[in-house]
């Protein structure tokens, strides 16, 4: 694990470099040698955690701010949408079911709930992943040394639950969440939070891979669009990250803005599904 962390942390480096210097289309050496790494190394080390290549990392940083100003037409967004043009190349696009606690179950805090849970590698640095009978209930990515914490976090969040390691069990479904192919068998996420919360939820299940909207977009689409400021804040709530995929909205179009897991993490995830 602290090999995988340390990994993550020279390919964070490296999406920043790349990203800051995009527009001068920087030598595949010149990125490595900011690493300290070989090209051969930096390149392998690039691939396996990005899943794509540097130069097409850069190739994507450079068409992202025009893909998002089309993606800010209303007319595209909404064809897009209808057309379901997700496709089935992403697992969480077209295999992904999500079930909201009721106003009861959020009252009762978990209460009678086990939720088995593991700590692994994933392309986007470590992650914590909570499971119940019912589905996921935690994705988080971890930074080296707030282990503990995220854990106190997933307490914290379901408070009256029963926390249980697996790391056999959550291994497997990482793997899963995380393939290049779709798998079949739907996956099901069971979150907590408000109706509206999970109304945000859902609409933000229907925004296809590599693509992004904006707050206000979303608002809309939910038929509420004054209500910009709380699809944000119901965004901050979501502890499921990348299967409820908060990272495909930006704070107004062009502008990544924050993410709770880092927005060089959200940018990376973009690149990714583009890819």
């Amino acid at each position: 694990m602290e090999q995988a962390a340390a990994d993550y942390a020279r390919i964070e480096r490296a999406l920043h470099f790349l990203e800051a210097n995009a527009t001068r289309q920087p030598a595949l050496a010149e990125a490595a040698q900011h690493l300290h790494l070989s090209p051969f190394h930096f390149q392998r080390l690039f691939r396996r955690w990005a899943g794509i290549s540097p130069k097409r990392f850069l190739q994507i940083v450079t068409l992202e701010l025009a893909k998002t100003r089309l993606d800010a037409q209303a007319s595209l967004l909404d064809a897009a949408w209808d057309a379901g043009l997700s496709g089935p190349g992403r697992l969480h696009d077209l295999f992904v079911t999500l079930e909201a606690v009721t106003p009861g179950e959020f009252k009762a805090g978990g209460a009678g709930l086990e939720i088995r849970h593991g700590l692994h590698p994933t392309p986007f640095g470590p992650a914590l992943l909570g499971v119940t009978e019912r589905g996921v209930c935690h994705l988080s990515f971890v930074e080296p040394g707030r282990e503990a914490a995220e854990r106190e976090a997933l307490q914290a969040a379901w408070p009256r639950a029963r926390l249980v390691p697996a790391p056999k069990e959550t291994g497997t479904l990482i793997e899963r969440i995380f393939a290049r192919e779709p798998s079949n068998e739907p996956l099901r996420v069971f979150a907590a939070g408000t109706n509206f919360q999970a109304r945000v939820w859902q609409a933000l299940l229907r925004i296809p891979a590599g693509r992004t909207a904006t707050y206000r977009d979303l608002a809309g689409q939910m038929g509420q669009p004054a209500a910009a400021r709380a699809v944000g804040q119901a965004l901050a709530r979501n502890r499921v990250a990348y299967l409820i995929p908060c990272h495909r909205v930006l704070a107004q179009m062009g502008v990544c803005g924050g993410y709770r897991w880092g927005p060089l993490r959200k940018k990376a995830m973009l690149a990714w599904e583009r890819a």
